[in-house]
């Protein structure tokens, strides 16, 4: 019988960690390799917004300068509502001419210059979500997106997802095994890839002339989020 050489990790190999080990392991029956996605569904619970402001000014300095004075506001307004400082982050700061294009004149016009500034806020309490982000709008806000919802700590949701793929890849190899006439398998290999999901991000559209005339909060609903694994087995089937 022809033997099969089949390379198996050691120890499973886990993001953020030292690459396992490889050893090899022989094989004199045929062999099975199976990939299992499982996916857990989960109640989130952070949110992440982001929130910016956009002004228009004759002249780079000042438009920079009417901006920096706008996202101040807006900034101070996001740890009034409790929000720490950790977890307020700028994501990007740009400044750009403006130009139109004149089209009796057939030729771009400069109109002056367009500053934004753009953080990403994290939200631990997803119940204040609609209320935050029409807090922002009123601090001087001109632009929104998200929510994106997702799991702070998915450790545990991982954990069952890659115990529920483990019992998975095993029972389908045995069910291989006997179709191709044994009875029984031998687990040779493990890999895990980590998967992540979240739904979103969902646009979120106000602004200021929407917002002096709304009476409540703006609906958010956080639904569930997914978090899993996708795991490769390898198994000989034995006698």
């Amino acid at each position: 019988m022809i033997r099969h050489t089949v390379p198996a990790l050691a120890a499973l190999a886990m993001a953020g960690t030292a690459q396992a080990a490889e050893v090899q392991i022989a094989a004199t029956g045929p062999v099975v390799e199976l990939s299992i996605t499982e996916q857990i569904e989960a109640e989130p619970d952070i949110v992440n917004v982001g929130a910016g402001v956009v002004t228009n000014a004759p002249t780079a300095v000042e438009a920079l300068r009417q901006n920096s004075v706008e996202m101040r506001k807006v900034i101070d307004r996001i740890k009034a509502l409790g929000v720490a400082e950790r977890d307020i982050q700028t994501s990007g700061i740009n400044l750009n001419a403006r130009y139109d294009y004149d089209q009796r004149q057939q030729r771009q016009v400069f109109r002056g210059y367009q500053a934004m500034n753009q953080v990403s806020v994290k939200l631990r309490n997803i119940d204040e979500t609609g209320k935050v982000l029409d807090a922002l709008v009123v601090a001087g806000a001109t632009n929104l997106d998200g929510p994106r919802f997702s799991l702070e700590d998915d450790a545990q949701a991982k954990a069952r997802a890659r115990a529920t793929a483990m019992q998975r890849g095993r029972e389908q190899a045995l069910e291989y095994a006997q179709l191709a006439g044994f009875s029984g398998i031998r687990l040779l290999e493990v890999n895990e890839t980590i998967t992540g999901r979240s739904p979103g991000p969902y646009p979120v559209v106000r602004t200021a002339s929407l917002e002096a005339a709304a009476d409540q909060s703006a609906p958010v609903q956080p639904g569930l989020v997914s978090t899993g694994v996708n795991v490769t087995v390898k198994y000989e089937m034995t006698r």
